[in-house]
């Protein structure tokens, strides 16, 4: 199941970045990273069967095991991508948000989006290595 992150800004080079880099480049399964401008851009069509994902802070707040869960039975049915949506400054609409399989929240405190995408492919990645049975995750 390709992983796919479809994001509002131009990330550039900065340490938010690097950070992306460094998590996504451990990820074994298939990633892919579209940017698109704060207003405008046309998001890709999907893979299909696909899921999208919203981080918007009135999603749920997944513990890891929780959404390595979800991600191993969504690649297990069969869904060929899994597509990610960070937005802007301003967030999702509400059309945009009805329409999602998922919102996710990463706590109740709001994150720039530069650092939302550098949490997310860290979730990525940690949810991958723990369907891999991977020691990075350490459950307490």
């Amino acid at each position: 199941m390709r992983l796919h992150l479809i994001v509002r800004g131009k990330i550039g080079r900065s340490p938010e970045s690097e950070l992306v880099d460094r998590y996504l480049k451990r990820i074994a399964w298939p990633v892919k990273i579209t940017e698109l401008p704060d207003i405008g851009g046309a998001i890709p069509a999907p893979l299909t069967p696909s899921r999208d994902v919203l981080l918007d802070e009135r999603g749920r707040n997944l513990p890891s095991e929780e959404f390595a869960a979800l991600l191993g039975r969504w690649r297990d049915d069969g869904v060929r991508e899994a597509r990610f949506l960070i937005g802007a400054a301003d967030g999702h609409g509400d059309q945009r948000r009805a329409e999602a399989d998922l919102l996710i929240a990463f706590g109740a405190m709001t994150w720039p989006h530069m650092l939302a995408r550098a949490m997310l492919a860290e979730q990525l990645w940690r949810a991958t290595s723990i369907l891999a049975g991977h020691p990075y995750h350490r459950s307490g």
